[in-house]
């Protein structure tokens, strides 16, 4: 039997008058700090990200540098607060021998970048440079560790050149290469995908391969000693995980890497003319990390249940094919507002699972997949992820405010996804901070947030938005996306309303 036209229509209003977003501050019982170093980098020896990346040689006269890494990359890093840099990857890492990067450039070997494009690298950036251009960041360096090809020695000794402050083999040849003090490095990565290219490995053999490793690396003078980093699980390998954690005794153990990138593996689009199927197959990747944070967290849950031990995603992004004319094995590609989704959503599953997730790195800083800065000759572009990374800085160090959200549904093809992603926190001095992203390409979202019994008294806020979800910033109009003011947000006693544009990111801040 049909139903009446006017019943459907009157089912069809009252089913949108009960959809809404809504969000719920709620008081914290067990006060969580979103690490500072969930707002990592990576820098990997690949494609231009280091070479006519970061790094310009020391004789370059027409890109203003300090001992041959732009000046304009730094400054704009220090903006970002980047907390921490990791080097030199990657797959790359598990090629890399060290000491062939130390020393007189002009002597040092050259090395053939089997993993990306098999250029040759003349070693001319290397440890010191690393960490240099760290400390001029003001970002704490993360070094992977070669446990694919290098041996125990190696990485032993690297430790000790880095780190030993008293007279030593290692110690007496850094100062030899021109550093007196040790540079204290305290975040180790022990291999790199270890499951692939970092050896094809089983998780039963890395686990004894890490203990191994990890046992020579001592840790004088380092506080609180090394911060080791055991290679983890590709996505939903949760085998992998269970394995690293049930095997490896906690006190060896600091951190647990997971790799998880926002692609289709069968069918990567262009990064800038894709259409709306593409679009919502990325985001449903993206989205997938809550689920992959929360799965390998409930597994390390059974075997460290005060949390000690880090969950670290250092690697996430957005992966797409290559810029047209470009070397596929460099993997450059431009960064439109699909990608500030990208980012803005992942942080958010990160801030709201800092009990665990306590270290991630983005793929990759410069020139290579979801880059926030990009280059040509002496020009440089802040990408739309930059800017979410921005604007999502007050998160850092600050407390987590626990949030409940409900969400109307993005739809696609009789598919659906959460449109709206929410975190919140509140910093040293009070200010309460609260992210909003909305993923829906077509429609706006106003969203209700109850703020519990805190008492407000000013909302104000940033936007980054577009008039298209296929924008980006281009070295003609490198400003075309930028933060904005926004005032769409409306404070009432407990309550505020908040009116977001389709395809934009929101920070507030309340006092």
């Amino acid at each position: 039997m049909k139903k009446p036209l006017l019943f459907l229509m009157a089912l069809g209003m009252l089913n949108a008058a009960s959809a809404q977003n809504t969000v719920q501050l709620e008081a914290s019982k067990n006060p969580v700090t979103i690490n500072k170093n969930i707002y990592g980098h990576f820098a990997e020896h690949l494609g231009r990200c280091i070479y006519d990346g970061f790094y310009v040689g020391e004789g370059n006269k027409q890109i203003p540098n300090t001992n041959g890494v732009r000046n304009d990359i730094i400054a704009a890093l220090k903006k970002l607060k980047v907390p921490i840099l990791r080097w030199p990857g990657g797959c790359f890492a598990d090629t890399y021998h060290w000491k062939n990067g130390i020393g007189d450039k002009s002597k040092r070997p050259s090395m053939v970048n089997t993993w990306w494009g098999n250029v040759t690298e003349d070693n001319s950036f290397g440890t010191h440079d690393f960490l240099n251009m760290c400390k001029e960041i003001g970002a704490e360096p993360y070094l992977s560790g070669n446990v694919g090809s290098g041996e125990v020695q190696e990485l032993a000794d690297w430790v000790q050149y880095v780190n030993y402050d008293a007279k030593s083999p290692m110690s007496d040849l850094r100062r030899k290469n021109g550093q007196d003090k040790p540079w204290k490095v305290k975040y180790w990565g022990v291999g790199n995908e270890a499951w692939g290219c970092g050896g094809n490995m089983t998780a039963d053999y890395y686990k004894d391969i890490y203990r191994k490793y990890a046992t020579f690396m001592s840790d004088p003078g380092v506080d609180g000693g090394l911060f080791k980093i055991a290679s983890g699980a590709s996505d939903d390998d949760y085998h992998w995980t269970e394995t690293l954690m049930r095997d490896i005794p906690n006190h060896m153990l600091q951190g647990v890497a997971m790799h998880h990138y926002s692609v289709d593996w069968n069918h990567k689009s262009s990064a800038t003319k894709f259409n709306e199927d593409e679009y919502f197959k990325t985001m449903k990747s993206a989205l997938f990390m809550d689920e992959l944070v929360i799965k390998h967290s409930a597994i390390m849950d059974k075997y460290d249940p005060k949390k000690k031990i880090a969950l670290v995603v250092d690697e996430w992004g957005g992966w797409y094919d290559v810029e047209p004319g470009t070397n596929p094995g460099f993997l450059y590609q431009q960064n439109t507002m699909r990608d500030a989704m990208i980012a803005g959503c992942t942080l958010n599953i990160f801030n709201n699972h800092a009990d665990r997730v306590r270290l991630a790195c983005l793929a990759q800083a410069v020139n290579v997949l979801q880059a926030v800065i990009l280059t040509k000759g002496n020009k440089i572009i802040e990408t739309p992820t930059y800017h979410v990374m921005e604007m999502y800085n007050v998160h850092q160090d600050a407390t987590l405010i626990p949030i409940q959200v409900k969400s109307e549904n993005y739809v696609h093809n009789g598919k659906a996804l959460p449109a709206v992603s929410a975190s919140a926190s509140k910093d040293k001095v009070g200010s309460t901070h609260i992210s909003l992203v909305n993923i829906d390409p077509v429609k706006k979202q106003t969203i209700t947030i109850d703020l519990g019994d805190e008492a407000y008294k000013t909302v104000t806020g940033r936007i980054l938005k577009s008039a298209k979800l296929q924008d980006f910033n281009s070295f003609d109009k490198p400003n075309e996306i930028h933060p904005q003011v926004f005032n769409g947000a409306k404070l009432n006693a407990k309550n505020l309303t908040v009116e977001i544009p389709p395809f934009s990111v929101v920070v507030l801040e309340l006092k």
